[in-house]
Parts: C-alpha cells; sequence; structure tokens
C-alpha cells in the first residue's frame, strides 16, 4: 500500500507567512517528504526555470516545461517527481498573510489563479511576463531579508498581489474568461468555499442554500451559469475526489474511509463510490495498485 497522506501546515512562528524559496534547495533538503502524497493548508505557486519534470496532483501527472508556472491550491493533494529535478522557485502564502479586509478575500475568491474552483492550474506565461515574474521574486526575496518594520507586511502582500495580477493577466491571455460580476459568481464561490471545509458533514444542498441565505433554485442557477454544473454534482464530486484520495494514498480500510466522509454504514458508501465512480470502492484501489505496480 503507498504511503498516507501527509499533511503540512505553515512553518510555526514563521511571520509573515509568505516565503519564497529555491526548489533546488527544497528538493535537497526535503527528498521523502516531497515525493509521497501530501497536502498543505498554504497556497503553491511555482516557477520554473530550465526543467522538464512531470509533478502529480490529483492521481495525473502534470507535465512541467520550462519557465512555466504551476498553481496548487489548498489541500490538493500531489507528489514530486522523483527525479527530484527540479529548477526555479516557489511563493508560498496563507490565507492569513493575504486575507487582511473582506476586500482581500474576495479577490482571492475571485482571481483565475487562486480561486477553489481552478485548482491545479499550470501554464506557460509570454516571454516579457516570466521576465517580471522572476523579477517580481527577487524583489519579495529582498523585502523578506530586511529587518522587521511597519511597513514590510504591506509590501509583501503588495508585491504578492501584483504576482496574482500579472498572472490573472497572462492567463485570461489564454482562455475564456469568466465574467467574475454579480452575485452568481458570488454564490457559487461561496457554496464551493462552505462545501470544501463541510463536505464530509453536509451533503444536501437545501443545508448549503440555507446557510447563504438563498433558495436552492438561486443556487443551483448561479452554479449552472457559473461552472455549468448543479450544487449536487459538486457536493459528489468533493466527496468522491477526497474518497479516492484515501483509498489510494492511505493504507485505512474502506469502512473507516466511509466514516470519515460522513457515512455511518459502510454499505451506504460503498452504494454511493459505485453508482459516482462506476466500481466499488475496493476495485478501484485494487485497480490504481495494480496500474502502478505494473
Amino acid at each position: 500500500m503507498e504511503k498516507s497522506i501527509k499533511k503540512y501546515t505553515f512553518r510555526t512562528g514563521l511571520k509573515p507567512e509568505v516565503e519564497v524559496v529555491s526548489l533546488e534547495t527544497l528538493t535537497k533538503s526535503n527528498q521523502s517528504l516531497l515525493t509521497g502524497p501530501h497536502r498543505t493548508d498554504f497556497y503553491h505557486l511555482f516557477l520554473f526555470g530550465n526543467c522538464s519534470v512531470s509533478h502529480l496532483v490529483d492521481f495525473e501527472p502534470v507535465k512541467i516545461s520550462p519557465k512555466s508556472l504551476l498553481f496548487l491550491g489548498k489541500e490538493m493533494v500531489h507528489q514530486f517527481d522523483k527525479s527530484l529535478k527540479y529548477k526555479g522557485r516557489l511563493l508560498v502564502f496563507t490565507d492569513s498573510f493575504f486575507c487582511a479586509t473582506e476586500t482581500d478575500t474576495k479577490f482571492l475568491r475571485s482571481a483565475a489563479l487562486f480561486n477553489s474552483m481552478s485548482g491545479g492550474l499550470n501554464f506557460k506565461p509570454g516571454i516579457a511576463a516570466y521576465k517580471t515574474l522572476v523579477h517580481i521574486y527577487d524583489l519579495i526575496e529582498v523585502e523578506l531579508s530586511l529587518p522587521p518594520d511597519k511597513v514590510k507586511q504591506d509590501i509583501l502582500k503588495n508585491l504578492t498581489h501584483c504576482v496574482m495580477l500579472l498572472l490573472e493577466r497572462e492567463k485570461n491571455k489564454q482562455g475564456p474568461v469568466i465574467n467574475k460580476k454579480g452575485a452568481e459568481m458570488n454564490y457559487t464561490f461561496l457554496f464551493k468555499e462552505l462545501l470544501e471545509s463541510d463536505f464530509r458533514r453536509s451533503k444536501k444542498v437545501y443545508e448549503y442554500a440555507a446557510r447563504l441565505n438563498i433558495s436552492e433554485k438561486k443556487l443551483g442557477h448561479s452554479t449552472a451559469k457559473i461552472l455549468g454544473k448543479s450544487p449536487k454534482e459538486l457536493i459528489d464530486e468533493r466527496v468522491l475526489l477526497e474518497a479516492k484520495r484515501l483509498l489510494i494514498h492511505g493504507s485505512i480500510s474502506v469502512k473507516e474511509i466511509g466514516f470519515q466522509l460522513g457515512f455511518e454504514e459502510p454499505t451506504n458508501f460503498i452504494k454511493y463510490f459505485h453508482k459516482h465512480a462506476g466500481n466499488t470502492p475496493a476495485e478501484f484501489r485494487q485497480k490504481h495498485l495494480s496500474h502502478h505496480s505494473s
């Protein structure tokens, strides 16, 4: 059985909660931790140099090309390429670092890169944008090296904000732009935030709608317009994703996984999984292990 999913939190005592690290240094000092499945409570923004690796993100290999970018949201399960031939830098930061105001939170929630709709995102920015990103990462590193003062936090947040805005511009150049204005977008993001924290306990659409103080119909209209999916589909997708993570990366029993995901009876979890995945949890686990051992 593969290793269980490790959970890492931001380094205790490091203030402000933002850091730029060399990928070469990181991979040399944390080989065993990085190549195993793990998740974090902070955001990752990889800025790759001249390297070509395969980063595993929620069961799917992401082919990394030179001078590209990979964003990973909180709680995503990922693994570094076992070759560890990474070059470039990694920007990490927490919600508490960036979200000092409601405006900050709304920006983070609605940005194309930094919301839970996007999940993992890999793309290659233009040459000029890449050079600018390198420069901003340099500035963040310089600021982090300076002694604390009254404006240090604001400067670091503004620089991080610039990174996100630049990437937002580049991403929008390369694909369709979602209209981020209006109540539907706001309801959809709020629903996704509630879902992320409560999917183990609550699987009923009406419970989420009630917490948002809107009708089920209004919530359904919002998610359909923004994501093309119903709230029930999004709930099932999130539960199934976590079930697959635990089946693939853990050694606990199917019964225990069902309990962790809020199913009081193991048979109910097995039926639910089979309905949405097309096979039983045990069959899914065996198929994955056979595939990776062959």
